[in-house]
């Protein structure tokens, strides 16, 4: 299981979990769409997600829920490098959730720390961007087909197998190009491309990736697998997202991604002072 992530300006010590808090400067992301769409209202959120506890600051200027059309390169750049640039020196990483190599070179040109690719990095532009930075931190995402199409009969020999076997091509894919691996993290994809079985046969089997070595990114939160099950709307899926979270925990995760920071760190809290007491 890996010990550190290695994110531009941060090193991350990752024995313990860390929390990468969610900034959509979207009007359509499936959770908070155009709650924060606007420059200033999406640095306000964000400086409330540091208070709460947040590591790293995730800024997407493009929704990918299930049905999600593509925005323009021009769009997506004047939604998240004002707030990248305000953001900049606020103590915590700052990751950009971003398909188009455009957009990572942008983002990593005035100072950001994480490319967050939920395509996986299988754009050889965006490979090459990366590897010639240098140092930031790599976020490759396992998604099969696009938004547009990826809910449309998923289909795997199997899930667990297929996902771990194309993770791990990509991640080395990227080694060959002179990315190291304490860079490099891994993303199921939760919901990119998977029926809600497919789901919870990935999170219960999360220890196989985790056991990659590679750092494991976890999103689940808010997510309409948590919804299937516990029967919520989005705004009432804080419970069902905390205990997959934590699931997610047990078996190997260390990134959480997440709306929810302050629950989800305090319910870390919680966890961590019962195995510490197991000592």
């Amino acid at each position: 299981m890996a010990e550190r992530w290695v994110c531009g300006r941060f090193e991350f010590d990752l024995k313990r979990p860390i929390l990468m808090g969610i900034v959509n400067v979207t009007p359509d992301s499936f959770s908070d769409g155009g709650q924060h769409a606007r420059t200033e209202s999406a640095i306000r959120h964000a400086h409330t997600l540091i208070q709460e506890g947040a590591d790293i600051l995730d800024i997407g200027g493009e929704s990918t829920r299930p049905g999600a059309l593509p925005v323009s390169v021009q769009d997506e750049l004047a939604r998240v490098i004002p707030v990248i640039k305000a953001l900049l020196h606020s103590g915590v990483a700052i990751s950009v959730d971003t398909c188009k190599p455009e957009v990572m070179q942008a983002a990593l040109d005035v100072g950001a720390d994480i490319i967050n690719d939920v395509t996986g990095m299988r754009d050889v532009s965006a490979q090459r961007i990366v590897a010639r930075h240098g140092h930031c931190g790599v976020c490759v995402m396992h998604m099969q087909g696009e938004p547009r199409t990826m809910q449309t009969k998923p289909h795997y020999n199997d899930v667990v197998h297929d996902i771990h076997a194309e993770l791990v091509r990509q991640a080395h894919q990227l080694e060959s190009l002179g990315i190291q691996s304490e860079r490099i993290s891994l993303d199921p994809g939760f919901g990119f491309g998977k029926t809600v079985e497919q789901n919870y046969q990935l999170l219960a089997n999360l220890n196989v990736i985790a056991n990659t070595g590679y750092p494991v990114v976890l999103g689940v939160s808010r997510k309409s697998m948590i919804g299937a099950v516990t029967g919520q709307s989005v705004d009432h899926r804080l419970s069902g997202s905390i205990s997959a979270a934590l699931a997610g925990v047990v078996r190997g995760a260390r990134v959480l991604r997440v709306h929810d920071v302050r629950e989800t760190r305090d319910a870390l809290s919680v966890w961590h002072a019962v195995e510490d007491a197991k000592k």
